[in-house]
């Protein structure tokens, strides 16, 4: 009998940084990755484990930018299938499986969709939605992911509906259509995951790094923390900045799309137990989602609004997307929500590539785009979060054959991520479920560290799940620096002003002296 292969360990910690940053200078990696989101960690990944030398570089932090700000969906592609981008759909469900059955089965879920059949969907549009929904299944069966990872749609009675969504006003409702696709329990626990997992394979992950000046050998390179310059030296240079890429490399046009979401607290939606599909009025095939997060919080969104001008390290959503998300959820409770209701609210930008035909970037293609510039710099745009594997993949590829380097293929399909392991073997770990469901088979070491202290193993904000132990753990192994490194992006308590404040003494009291803080 073959053993089962190591666990993955790696620990990003502000040692490591300095260490790996001071020896930087004296070598020449293969591969330069600027840009530490999901793609952009993808790409360290994909690159380090085709036995690459790998440095990756981020302004700010993992999962800063686009990354943290999505709907936490791993989406089968089936809005895509609507507006006829069948190559698009087909990807999104390829990915979907990968990561639901193979690289990621601790953070992806099956989370269940009822689309309620109100008096404001015709019995045309009913038909057209059912129709939607049984070719989304066709995709799921084409990339061969099982029903046993995510179940076949079906009608619901009303009874039915209403069980599943008791907010919603019975008066002249049909029933519903309900529907399954793949939830993370967190994006940027996602990215982390990546960049930790790149690591294990020997990538140097640098947070605090910002590249003040790209070319095709490398990058003029601002360490934020001592604000000293360095120049790193690269046999090619991926650039996955997202938003920020057209700042770095001449002749890439990007038109980014502002997409907001609103945070709720679960009682405004008496105890949701599946998410919802909310027809947009003249919309087609849009749906505004309600989505449960299973930590007392339910997200609504998203907008789809141009976002022009300078690009903002943090977005704001507008007063007007805030009104516009409450008037169409309203439009299916049987008490709307107030404003006063909303716990908080974010936005992030998506980097959709510029076609140059001045149409709504609603409409632009979700497809992504690889571009070689003159010098040789590859640039990786558009996209979502679901194809992040195929982006990354795409864009060492291009990186690998443009300048040479000795890489085999793509190995990122079948490698699994820090913590990921079968469903029966997570599902044995002597560990608190929320661990589990966040950090896989390192949660029962999570658990561990309430043995020396155990205030760590109770909740950091009452009436929030999040534990002391996931703030030291970022602290000590996922390269977090700072407070805002542990509330915003490696938890996400941040998400709600009130909760972010009332942590802030506890996460500055578990940083080590060496971290920022």
């Amino acid at each position: 009998m073959t053993a089962a292969p190591a666990p993955l360990r790696s620990s990003l910690n502000a040692g490591r940084r300095e260490r790996e940053l001071a020896a930087l200078p004296g070598e020449v990696v293969d591969v330069l990755v600027v840009g530490l989101g999901a793609t952009g960690a993808g790409a360290a990944l994909d690159a380090a484990s085709r036995g690459l030398s790998v440095a990756a570089i981020d302004a700010h932090d993992l999962a800063f930018g686009t990354s943290r700000w999505s709907s936490k969906l791993i989406h089968g592609g089936l809005r895509y299938l609507a507006s006829g981008q069948l190559d698009v759909a087909h990807e999104s469900a390829v990915e979907r499986g990968v990561l639901m059955c193979r690289t990621a089965p601790h953070l992806v879920r099956a989370l269940p969709f009822v689309l309620p059949l109100t008096p404001l969907v015709p019995r045309s549009r009913a038909m057209v939605s059912r129709a939607g929904l049984l070719a989304g299944d066709a995709l799921r069966l084409a990339a061969r992911t099982p029903r046993a990872v995510l179940p076949g749609p079906r009608r619901l009675s009303a009874v039915e509906t209403l069980r599943l969504a008791p907010a919603l006003r019975p008066y002249g409702l049909r029933g519903g259509l309900l529907s399954w696709d793949g939830q993370l329990a967190d994006d940027a626990r996602l990215v982390t995951a990546l960049a930790r997992t790149a690591a294990a394979h020997g990538a140097r992950i640098l947070t605090r790094c910002r590249a003040v000046g790209l070319t095709g050998d490398g990058a003029l390179v601002r360490d934020e923390v001592t604000g000293r310059e360095i120049t790193v030296r690269a046999r090619a240079v991926i650039n996955a900045a997202g938003v920020w890429a057209g700042g770095l490399v001449d002749g890439v046009r990007l038109r980014p799309s502002r997409g907001t979401h609103l945070v709720l607290g679960a009682e405004s939606l008496r105890g949701l137990s599946a998410g919802m599909h909310v027809p947009i009025p003249g919309a087609g095939s849009r749906f505004m989602l309600v989505i449960p997060q299973g930590d007392g919080r339910v997200y609504v969104g998203l907008t789809d609004e141009p976002a022009d001008g300078p690009i903002p390290d943090v977005p704001e959503p507008t007063p007007g997307e805030i009104g516009f998300l409450l008037d169409i959820l309203g439009s299916a409770l049987d008490v709307p929500v107030r404003r006063s209701e909303v716990l908080g609210a974010f936005a992030g930008l998506r980097p959709l590539l510029d076609a140059g035909d001045g149409g709504a970037t609603a409409d632009l293609s979700r497809r992504h785009a690889v571009l070689t510039s003159p010098d040789g710099v590859v640039t990786i745009v558009g996209g979502k979060l679901t194809t992040y594997r195929r982006m990354a993949q795409d864009a060492v590829d291009a990186a690998v054959a443009g300048r040479g380097l000795p890489a085999g293929p793509s190995r990122t399909a079948s490698l699994p991520l820090v913590g990921a392991a079968p469903r029966d073997r997570l599902d044995a770990l002597d560990a608190p479920r929320r661990l589990v469901q966040r950090y896989g088979t390192e949660a029962p070491l999570l658990a561990a560290l309430g043995k020396d202290d155990p205030a760590l193993l109770e909740p950091v904000v009452p009436g929030l799940p999040v534990l002391g132990a996931e703030l030291a753990w970022g602290a000590l192994h996922e390269g977090a620096l700072d407070a805002g490194d542990l509330l915003d992006r490696r938890t996400r308590i941040g998400l709600v002003p009130a909760d972010r404040a009332a942590a802030l003494p506890a996460a500055e009291s578990l940083l080590p002296r060496t971290a920022l803080h």
